[in-house]
């Protein structure tokens, strides 16, 4: 062996000092292709007019802190999660309760709509993945029907369908994200990389990408290839855990929102952050990010209660949404772009448009 002559401790910090240097070469070539801002581009798009956005509807019905929300692909109805361990199933257009369930748990921190809308997917606490299917019969029994998909060894941060009901994504405290097949409950893939708790995950949008990005308290955002495992971009800008992932209407690019108060977006194929959302005025963190369908416009929620909206391409707030008395947890655009729906620590939901 070549390391023989070497002491553990030599070795060590010889690999840790290239590994450094190496660093610094890659950031050196990332540097050179930084032409331009993202901002300086955008000086000639038109500005944004006057929106107004108002709470269109309020769903109330939790006991406890709404942790998270997804919408259904039928873009009406909306599942969300909460801290009294509670998972409720709503008709976002008459507010009416059309599910709910007790979890075993409570802080039930991660729930997704399934693509064809007959289940939902929960977990928190519990280190679980439930996926419960969806009936109208009104006197079924949810909870015996329910299935454990995910099996993690720690909190189960966020969990999100593939193209198909058939697989579940899920982010956990343990530091690793993993895929599953609902059927079997088998793990079909696991990405281990980060350092610390895993908060937050996004697919990317088309149907053909096997890729999602993770961000978490390790100041992390990670680009997966869900066949090999493995981590294709990663990206550390952030001075803070990262709370939130979205994707890029095209795939091309997502935003981040962070404790460090800010919101950034990277871009895929520059393999770098092109863009910050912040202002001296804005000092709590970001708890939640999502694009509208065109997406020039970044929602972000925030932990000082409000809702701010930013014009992506020239980096401007253009609006900021009051209506919360706690803080923002949870937001997600509808799947047809004419309404998004906040979930807050104040046991409520807001629809706006």
């Amino acid at each position: 062996m070549a390391t023989e002559g070497l002491h553990e401790n030599e070795t060590l910090a010889s690999l840790k000092s290239e590994a450094e240097s190496l660093k610094g070469k890659l950031e050196e070539e990332r540097a050179k292709l930084r032409d331009v801002e993202l901002h300086q581009v955008a000086e000639r798009v038109e500005a944004l007019g006057q929106f107004v956005m108002k709470t269109r509807r309020t769903l109330k019905g939790h006991g406890n802190k709404v942790l998270c929300m997804d919408w259904c692909k039928d873009k009406r109805r909306i599942v969300s999660s909460s801290q009294d361990g509670k998972v409720i199933v709503w008709d976002s257009f008459t507010t009416n309760k059309e599910h709910a369930v007790t979890m075993p748990c409570t802080w039930v921190m991660a729930c997704a709509y399934a693509p064809s809308g007959c289940a939902i997917a929960c977990g928190g606490l519990d280190n679980k993945c439930s996926v419960y299917p969806l009936t109208f019969d009104k006197n079924e029994n949810m909870a015996a029907k329910k299935k454990s998909v995910a099996m993690h060894t720690n909190y189960l941060s966020a969990c999100s369908f593939t193209n198909s009901d058939m697989q579940i994504l899920t982010a956990s405290g343990d530091g690793t994200c993993a895929l599953w097949d609902v059927e079997s409950g088998q793990l079909l893939q696991s990405f281990h990389g980060h350092g610390a708790d895993v908060l937050c995950l996004d697919l990317a949008p088309s149907e053909t990408g096997n890729t999602f990005v993770s961000g978490g308290c390790d100041k992390k955002a990670m680009v997966w290839d869900m066949r090999s495992g493995q981590c294709v971009q990663a990206f550390e800008t952030h001075e803070s855990d990262i709370n939130s992932v979205r994707y890029y209407p095209s795939g091309d690019a997502f935003a981040s929102g962070s404790d460090d108060a800010t919101c950034r977006l990277y871009d895929l194929r520059a393999d770098r952050e092109v863009a910050i959302y912040s202002k001296e005025s804005i000092i709590f963190g970001a708890s939640s990010v999502d694009f509208s369908l065109s997406g020039r416009l970044l929602f972000a929620g925030y932990n000082d209660y409000t809702i701010n909206v930013w014009d992506v391409l020239k980096g401007s707030r253009v609006s900021i949404l009051f209506g919360h008395e706690n803080r923002v947890s949870t937001l997600r655009v509808s799947p047809d772009g004419t309404a998004f729906c906040s979930g807050s620590w104040d046991h409520t939901l807001r629809v706006w448009a």
